[in-house]
């Protein structure tokens, strides 16, 4: 299915295709602040309906997720990286999809501090 999603004044929006049932409560020092639910698609699932100078990007730790977000509003409705074969991933915050029934998820707490 495919979903419509945005930071909070829609300065970056994407479109990403997926089945939505999980989503992932990471507890790293940043997922921990932003309170992001998470949920993983390959990277040509997501496509940006915005220019991708509207994006900001930050990265901390070891330097291997980029965590996109606005600097308008400050939402962060996505991230990419790799998985652990090579796979270019997005990592979705849910939370930014409002077509998504959050109550309905399956949430895994997921313990990220050592990433």
């Amino acid at each position: 299915m495919k979903y419509e999603g945005s930071c909070h004044c829609g300065n970056v929006a994407f479109e990403v295709e997926g089945e939505f049932d999980t989503a992932m409560d990471c507890n790293c020092s940043m997922c921990r602040r932003r309170g992001g639910l998470l949920a993983f698609v390959p990277r040509d699932k997501l496509v940006l309906t915005v220019p991708e100078a509207n994006v900001s990007t930050y990265q901390f730790n070891r330097h291997v997720i980029r965590h996109h977000f606005c600097a308008v509003c400050g939402i962060a409705p996505y991230g990419e990286g790799t998985d652990g074969k090579g796979n270019e991933m997005a990592a979705v915050n849910l939370r930014c999809i409002p077509a998504i029934d959050l109550d309905a998820l399956s949430i895994t707490k997921v313990d990220g501090r050592s990433f």
